[in-house]
């Protein structure tokens, strides 16, 4: 391929994305003012929600389903990706090379302190912005980091464990969502569980999708790299 065809492309690709941005924003611009405004019925169910927060209200009570489909299809993306693979086993991707001595020792510094973070964003979650989502990206750097650093423990690449801690955030919600059914509907929490409920939720998909979010990373192909050499 010539150096004047390859800009071509790019300039085809760089097009393309703008174009799509741009009709993107247009679509949004474009959109009607809503007909139902959600913020006062928010509000006015606060109290039955378990949490103080809105934003963790309507993720995990209101609108409790969008959340649990999006735990699924995240974890349908990394089945994806280990059967691109060509693998049944969850493994992990073979470090390039040797991690450096002061990689591994900002990692020592820097672990303990990404699982406290982690911690204080789960907890944070009922009454201000964070919770299981971000808390998981927070623990997800900390496992990608400790790999290349070569200091990822033994049990963390155990092929069981690994599935056993992905979906167990996914089968924790699932069995909450129907816990009160026998007097109520999916996903409709008894009010004065809501809380608790929701922070088991938000500790089982905490633990689920950084496993998840980590594994998109650890399990691509090593075809990937040995193209790249």
């Amino acid at each position: 391929m010539t150096r004047g065809t390859g800009r071509f492309r790019k300039m085809l690709v760089s097009v393309g994305c703008a174009s799509l941005a741009g009709a993107a924003v247009f679509a949004v611009m474009a959109l009607p003012e809503p007909a139902v405004r959600l913020a006062g019925p928010v509000e006015a169910n606060m109290d039955r929600s378990g949490v103080t927060h809105p934003v963790t209200a309507v993720l995990l009570n209101f609108r409790g389903y969008d959340t649990l489909l999006e735990i699924a299809v995240l974890l349908l993306a990394l089945l994806g990706v280990a059967a691109a693979g060509g693998s049944e086993k969850i493994g992990l991707r073979r470090l390039p090379s040797a991690p450096h001595a002061f990689l591994q020792s900002l990692t020592r510094l820097m672990a303990p302190l990404m699982v406290l973070a982690a911690g204080y964003l789960l907890w944070a979650g009922s009454h201000r912005p964070g919770g299981a989502f971000q808390a998981a990206a927070v623990l997800a750097a900390g496992i990608v980091l400790l790999f290349l650093a070569g200091l990822l423990p033994e049990r963390l690449q155990s092929d069981r464990l690994l599935r056993v801690g992905m979906v167990a955030g996914f089968l924790v919600f699932l069995a909450v969502a129907a816990f009160p059914l026998a007097g109520g509907a999916l996903l409709q929490y008894p009010v004065p569980l809501a809380g608790a409920l929701i922070l088991l939720i938000e500790s089982g998909l905490t633990i689920s999708l950084a496993l998840i979010l980590s594994g998109l990373f650890l399990r691509l192909p090593d075809e990937f790299e040995e193209e790249e050499e």
